[in-house]
């Protein structure tokens, strides 16, 4: 019970539902009890006696017994099923808000389908256990002491004999109970997986389709369902064990009763009206106690859920504020940023970056150029504040950034990533997304500087035009554009750009570097790039490789330097030098 401990602050304001479910449902089940005594005065006051003018009033007592027990029971689920939904509703959203607030550093190992299944699946479990199941394993119990106290009533020496199976019966339970709650917990992260596969091959089925791995994914999905279905299997294994033997248990009572019962009614020693109650009232005990295993078995489905959920909401955040953290005041930053001889190092991996050290002064642009895996897009993941760093300090205007609220922070800068991600709503919420309020002016003047507006216009709807999923349906270079609008609306004091026009045309990149030119004016701006194109005009230039600074120094130096720039400024120009025979700059953006 530890884990649904653990989840009582979720219900704790309606847990007065709670005690209103358990009382409605045991007090359904005193109701009930009062049947096997009218049974009992049926048979031995009236039809034994053949006093058949009383059974009307019998019958319609009945009927109200029924009628009282059904609205006990109504009022069990109306309760029982308003607790549960008010956890489910307060656990969804507390799942989701912690989901927003992780670190990177959580997301880079998550797999959305398991999440996904945690905020579903998992949340359903625990939403029937705490709503419904809770009360009805209580009601077991509650059942086993009404019927036995009744029982003992009527026959204390017929009761010791038929109850003597119980503890039996009980011990089996329990020995289930501790075989079915690892099975179930394989069986949620059997599922767990299998919701991932298909998360992931549905968002990727472009990339499955162009390749042509079709079968591969029918296979890999397949395993992946066999994993389940063994799970499933080896859980009704324990069920097709344990519970012939629990019905033979409750067999053996049933047995002892009418043995033992049958006789004291011939020697007289017991009326046949007692011995039907007797018998109507054994299935009240052995009927909750052999139906023990099924309470338990939601039991432990509830526990590994809420083990899962729990896992989520006891994520530690990495990145979080200080306790007297400072509020950037938007109209005081100046926007200069300094490395400090940086160290960042990715869980217990070596080092992604070493001893990085530049200052950019306020309005200044700072290039970076590197190899895949160079540390360049982790640079810019430190100076968010998506990572702290391990060694060194990053400042801005002079204070390390880890004394400043995290949103307060990243209120100050905006980032276009090489991997864009549009939501699935209109171009001009995705364009307006992270602003509260915006005029259509601002957002068509963005769209205009990230050369987006003239292929938006030519859309059905325009700016309200509904793009797919993760932006399906445009271009990677038309989506790219729309991100570097959404950057550009926010009108930051830091500008990030992450290979920002990596998706467009090299006519397109001018046009976009050249609206750039505008933007980037008074606003310090970090750029990755892979095209020295983008890089030329930055004040500073630092080329990447293995995490370390191999070289500093603005495009004009840098050309005549041999070294790394150098090689990839010959690459990318071969033709131009070539026909240049090896000398001058190389080609401008006009040429």
């Amino acid at each position: 019970m530890d884990v649904l401990r653990q989840l009582r602050g979720f219900y704790r304001e309606k847990r007065h539902y709670l005690l209103l479910s358990i009382l409605a449902l045991a007090a359904a089940t005193a109701v009930g009890l009062i049947t096997p005594n009218l049974l009992r005065k049926l048979i031995d006051e009236v039809i034994v006696p053949l006093k058949f003018d009383e059974v009307p009033m019998l019958a319609l007592s009945v009927l109200a017994v029924v009628i009282v027990k059904a609205c006990l029971q109504f009022a069990h689920g109306f309760f029982g099923g308003r607790l549960g939904n008010y956890l489910a509703y307060r656990l969804r959203n507390a799942c989701y808000e912690k989901l927003q607030f992780l670190s990177f550093r959580y997301y880079d190992t998550a797999r959305t389908g398991d999440l996904m299944s945690r905020l579903t699946g998992d949340l359903e479990a625990i939403r029937n256990f705490i709503g419904f199941g809770f009360a009805q394993l209580l009601n077991v119990f509650f059942m086993v002491i009404f019927g036995s106290v009744m029982m003992f009533s009527i026959n204390w020496q017929l009761t010791l004999v038929t109850l003597i199976t119980m503890p039996f019966l009980a011990v089996v339970a329990l020995r289930f109970e501790s075989k079915i709650h690892p099975a179930f917990q394989e069986m949620r992260l059997a599922l767990s997986s299998l919701t991932t596969a298909v998360q992931e091959n549905v968002t990727g089925v472009r990339t499955v389709k162009s390749f042509a791995r079709e079968a591969y994914e029918v296979e890999k999905f397949s395993h992946r369902n066999e994993r389940y279905k063994d799970n499933q299997i080896f859980a009704a294994e324990l069920w097709s064990r344990f519970f012939p033997m629990m019905e033979l248990l409750a067999s053996v009572s049933v047995a002892i009763l009418l043995g033992v019962g049958g006789t004291l009614v011939i020697k007289e020693q017991m009326s046949l009206g007692e011995l039907v109650a007797f018998f109507s009232l054994i299935w009240y005990i052995i009927g909750p106690v052999w139906g023990l295993g099924f309470h338990i078995n939601n039991y432990t489905q509830s526990k590994a859920s809420g083990e899962r959920v729990l896992e989520v909401l006891n994520q530690p955040i990495d990145v979080r504020d200080k306790e007297h953290a400072l509020d950037l005041d938007a109209s005081r930053v100046k926007g200069e940023v300094v490395f400090d001889h940086v160290t960042f190092a990715y869980g217990n991996k070596m080092p992604a970056v070493k001893d990085i050290h530049f200052t950019a002064k306020p309005g200044a642009v700072i290039g970076f150029l590197g190899g895949t895996g160079s540390g360049k897009s982790t640079i810019i993941q430190l100076m968010m504040r998506a990572y702290d760093v391990n060694q060194g300090s990053i400042r801005l205007d002079g204070v390390d950034i880890r004394e400043f609220k995290v949103r307060s922070l990243r209120a100050q800068i905006a980032t276009v990533f090489q991997e864009t991600f549009l939501f699935s709503s209109t171009i001009r919420n995705n364009i307006a997304y992270g602003m509260k309020q915006v005029d259509m002016d601002d957002i068509i003047r963005a769209a205009k500087l990230a050369k987006a507006h003239d292929f938006i216009m030519e859309m059905p709807e325009g700016y309200d035009t509904v793009v797919g999923e993760r932006g399906m349906g445009l271009s990677g270079g038309q989506k790219q554009r729309i991100a570097i609008a959404r950057a550009l609306l926010k009108n930051p004091r830091i500008l990030i750009l992450d290979d920002a026009t990596s998706a467009v045309d090299m006519e397109t990149e001018h046009e976009i570097q050249s609206g750039f030119q505008e933007v980037m004016r008074g606003r310090t701006t970090l750029i990755i790039a892979h095209r020295i194109s983008s890089l030329r005009h930055a004040d500073q230039i630092i080329v990447m490789d293995e995490g370390r600074m191999v070289q500093s120094g603005t495009h004009a130096e840098l050309i005549e330097v041999p070294g790394p720039y150098q090689d990839v400024y010959r690459i990318q120009y071969a033709d131009y030098l070539a026909r240049a025979g090896g000398r001058g700059e190389g080609p401008t953006h006009e040429a």
